[in-house]
């Protein structure tokens, strides 16, 4: 029963309990931005959506309704600039890090198959590697790894968690190797709607893509853009050969986004107001939160995306975190993401207003 399990890092997040003790301890409580979990309100729109289709009896389908495939891929069209995408081009995940997790094994790789990730980078992404037996490949640049065995590529711009965004130039000239070595390519896009100082661009934009999806497959969440994280909405975008396979082992599978969840993702990609009214929420906060990390003396790099601040006062990330738990701020440890992260701590922006407020008083 433990052959599986044994295969895996310890989970990171238990580290983290005696700090949450100390944070929590603080006379006016603890501020938690160690986890990106939304905590604003969920759209109300989305809401009467969901509700509106609670009487769903019958079982869904892992293709999703027609409707739900025209938000797709109108979604696709308008907002990252595709062109010609059809229903066979999408499909709805039960949220993106299941996706994450199981991707490999439902590609069939295993023993002997290498899959690749950013040095620094969300943990799932090497999970899902030792999860199927393959072996996982930290990179700084993707175009240096040795393709021999290379089954899987992903990219994650704007990255978790250091919120640098690729540029243009750079996702063509990976997408082109790629290409030229029959590696297939996963972009993890999830924090696409937030960039600050730069503009997130997909590998599906035809200036990247060169028009043809071949190889290569993008995927977006509702979690972070839409406040829908409890919903468990996310779908994938490119490659029908990919997908078509992928969806056939799926509906083998059983992994169907619930039929409320369906519509209520149908209302939230037809809508961008709310998305608007979030990004200012977080802009805001994300400009008070790093104006005071920097007077408390640290230095915030990268970060021209996503939902968090990568800072560092040039010290053991443990040490960091030890002292803004002292202050009862909770942060994450760099070197979850990797050992590269190992003098950094990432900084969540998902807290409310209040407590923002809070972490900045005992900042500054």
């Amino acid at each position: 029963m433990s052959a599986v399990s044994s295969r895996l890092p310890v989970f990171p997040w238990d580290k983290l309990e005696p700090y949450k003790a100390t944070a929590t301890a603080h006379p006016d409580g603890i501020v938690d931005l160690s986890v990106g979990t939304p905590v604003d309100p969920v759209p109300a729109l989305v809401q009467e959506a969901l509700t509106g289709a609670a009487n769903s009896p019958g079982y869904p389908t892992v293709w999703g309704t027609a409707e739900l495939r025209d938000a797709l891929t109108g979604w696709v069209e308008r907002r990252l600039g595709a062109r010609g995408v059809s229903h066979a081009n999408v499909l709805p995940v039960v949220g993106s890090k299941e996706l994450v997790a199981w991707l490999p094994t439902q590609l069939g790789l295993g023993a002997g198959d290498r899959v690749a990730y950013p040095l620094l980078a969300y943990p799932t992404y090497e999970v899902g590697a030792r999860l199927c037996g393959a072996e996982p490949v930290p990179y700084d640049d993707p175009t240096e790894l040795d393709p021999a065995g290379l089954r899987l590529l992903w990219l994650n711009s704007p990255s978790n968690p250091t919120g640098r965004v690729l540029a243009k130039d750079e996702l063509t000239r990976v997408v082109a190797w790629a290409r030229e070595h029959g590696v297939l390519l996963f972009s993890d896009e999830c924090y696409l709607e937030l960039g600050w100082e730069s503009e997130p661009v997909s590998v599906l934009h035809p200036d990247v893509c060169g028009g043809t999806y071949e190889g290569i497959v993008a995927v977006h969440s509702l979690s972070k853009r839409s406040n829908l994280a409890g919903y468990r909405a996310a779908f994938l975008a490119g490659d029908p050969a990919v997908l078509g396979e992928l969806l056939k082992i799926r509906k083998h599978g059983g992994m169907m986004v619930p039929a409320p969840v369906q519509a209520a993702t149908v209302a939230a990609l037809g809508d961008d107001t709310h998305v608007q009214e979030q990004r200012e929420r977080y802009a805001a906060r994300r400009t008070a939160l790093r104006a005071a990390l920097e007077a408390h003396g640290f230095r915030v790099d990268h970060s021209e995306a996503s939902l968090y601040l990568w800072s560092t006062r040039d010290e053991p990330c443990w040490d960091t975190v030890a002292h803004l738990a002292g202050l009862g701020i909770l942060v994450a440890p760099g070197d979850f993401y990797g050992p590269a992260g190992g003098r950094h701590v990432r900084v969540a922006l998902t807290a409310t207003d209040e407590r923002i407020d809070a972490a900045v008083k005992r900042l500054v």
